[in-house]
């Protein structure tokens, strides 16, 4: 595939990989108790909600701009890799509730294998993009 033809389908990619850090990161502030309580133990709970929520903001913020789209791409495979601890977590935690619903309980195990096709997409926006 011609290089431009790569840049094109990265600045396509990377819109719809924005739009997706945004609403994620928003969250983060609106409804920061949902995301406190997976955070990993060994870590400051209120701080690491808001922490992150400001790095998938920033992220989409890279991603939405052409001249950061390359870093961002490479820094939201990053983030998709520092977030799979609290996903871990939550998948433990309602495995281990027994209140938890069945649904709850198989959307948070699907979860955890979706992070390879989203590091694998944060990477090609990486790659595709022009320096």
């Amino acid at each position: 595939m011609r290089r431009t033809r790569r840049a094109r389908r990265a600045a396509t990619t990377a819109r719809g990989l924005a739009i997706l850090f945004t609403g994620a990161g928003v969250t983060h502030f609106l409804r920061p108790r949902v995301y406190d309580g997976i955070v990993p133990e060994a870590l400051p709970t209120r701080a690491t909600t808001i922490g992150s929520g400001v790095a998938e903001v920033a992220v989409a913020a890279a991603l939405a701009v052409p001249r950061t789209r390359r870093i961002g791409g490479f820094a939201a495979a990053a983030l998709f890799v520092a977030v799979f601890p609290a996903n871990l977590k939550m998948a433990r935690d309602l495995l281990d509730d027994p209140r938890s619903q069945r649904r709850m309980r198989v959307a948070a195990l699907l979860r955890l294998p979706l992070q390879v096709p989203l590091v694998r997409w944060g990477l090609r926006v990486g790659m595709d993009s022009r320096p």
